[in-house]
């Protein structure tokens, strides 16, 4: 059996929560690889509504395993609060549920560390949400990190080091913060955490695939928020492209299968950094109405805009994307035109290839009609209107990978599979 590996191709929000619920039936096991509680993937079914910060979407459908990588960061205190909600709610986690050793911890002053260098930026902020993300990754590369398994032996000792190193970074950055408030809760959630099943996952995921198991690798925000093939610096931390499944869950690059690559038919972003095709004005007001777009764990305003079939192209390529999903189909139902960015201008030279600096990229766009029809009660392409199916021919025309999942609206149900054999 090899992995399959599930990515979101833009700038994070996607919709992977909800397409990871979908598949999980044709699993056996979903393991996330990357990112940590800054990236939130939400599902809505049976009327209820959820939002996953650490844990796998598999979650659930019952008697799946899954699993949270060496790749991902985690936070004791967030995690406690996600797990308990869930089990609230009937999903017993702890059967269901392994965590790597080798998970790094967000500790405290990390949440501090990345208000403080955020705050040291002044106008060259990057929007981090705040959650530590970038001090936790930073120490794991330069080998000062706390890992899940730590907490299994002489954890005291490590935490106390680690802190100290933190509160002298602090002072001398002259930021003042309180620690005492952060840091209680955090260590009660330790024990927690402590009463899932702790294990080495490389060596679990790997006996499953042996085992003829099959496994849906997850991945946390977008292609272009990859620290490496991002719109630096404005990225994330960590590996979100298709390599990122190989180190993050320590799976052999021979043993990765489907990728499937999710996409909005248009493109949001939060934050700062550079946004070709987006919008300032009531189409971009529109886009953001009706898809509800508002950051699932932060709350912050998305921006909007129309389709970048550049970074597309390029996110396909990086990540050998082998089938696509599209989301949101539905927040366009109401468009005369819909436009399409298929070219930059850089520095006055037309190019179709994913520039160094995309602060400079200026979009070309094709026009397409709109479909001006109600989508979201649809259940099968037979339903698509002319226009709409002409809008995805031209897509996978311009991306060269099949469109597989259509979804039609934020509920499981509204999900339709095209080129059904």
């Amino acid at each position: 059996m090899k992995v399959d590996v599930l990515l979101g191709l833009q700038w994070g929000d996607e919709g992977k929560g909800k397409v990871v619920d979908v598949l999980t039936p044709k699993y056996d096991a979903v393991a996330r690889f990357q990112g940590g509680p800054n990236a939130g993937h939400t599902l809505e079914f049976g009327g209820e509504r959820y939002i996953l910060r650490s844990i796998p979407s598999g979650i659930f459908q019952g008697g799946k395993t899954n699993i949270i990588g060496n790749g991902v960061v985690i936070d004791p205190l967030l995690f406690k609060e996600e797990a308990e909600a869930l089990a609230n709610h009937g999903h017993n986690l702890k059967q269901q549920l392994m965590i790597s050793k080798k998970a790094h911890l967000i500790m405290p002053t990390h949440r501090i560390l990345d208000l403080a260098n955020e705050a040291a930026k002044g106008s060259g902020k990057i929007g981090t949400t705040g959650k530590g993300i970038g001090p936790t990754y930073t120490d794991k590369i330069s080998r000062n990190g706390l890992r899940v398994g730590d907490l299994l032996e002489n954890f005291d000792e490590k935490y106390s080091a680690a802190k100290r190193r933190h509160e002298n970074m602090l002072r001398a950055m002259n930021f003042e913060y309180n620690l005492i408030d952060l840091e209680r809760p955090w260590l009660e959630a330790l024990d927690y955490l402590k009463g899932f099943r702790l294990v080495d996952s490389e060596h679990e995921v790997n006996a499953m695939l042996r085992e003829g198991r099959s496994v849906l690798a997850e991945g946390a925000q977008g292609t272009m928020l990859d620290i490496d093939f991002g719109s630096y610096p404005f990225v994330t931390s960590s590996n979100t492209i298709c390599a990122g499944c190989c180190t993050g869950l320590g799976v052999s690059p021979r043993n990765i299968g489907e990728v499937y690559g999710i996409f909005k038919a248009y493109c949001t972003r939060v934050g700062s950094g550079p946004f070709p095709t987006e919008l300032h004005d009531e189409t971009g007001e529109a886009m953001c109405e009706r898809g509800h777009e508002f950051g699932s764990v932060t709350g912050r305003r998305r921006r909007c805009g129309w389709i970048d079939l550049v970074a597309l192209r390029y996110a396909v390529m990086i990540d050998g994307v082998t089938q696509l999903i599209m989301m949101k189909s539905d927040v366009l139902d109401t468009f005369n035109v819909i436009r399409a960015c298929v070219a930059y201008r850089v520095d006055g030279v037309e190019t179709d290839r994913f520039p160094f600096d995309l602060s400079k990229a200026e979009p070309i766009y094709a026009e397409l009609p709109g479909w001006r029809t109600d989508m979201s009660r649809m259940k099968s392409e037979d339903e698509f209107p002319e226009e709409f199916n002409a809008y995805l021919t031209f897509l996978e025309d311009e991306l060269g990978v099949p469109i597989k999942i259509v979804s039609v609206g934020p509920d499981r149900e509204q999900t339709i599979i095209r080129y059904n054999e």
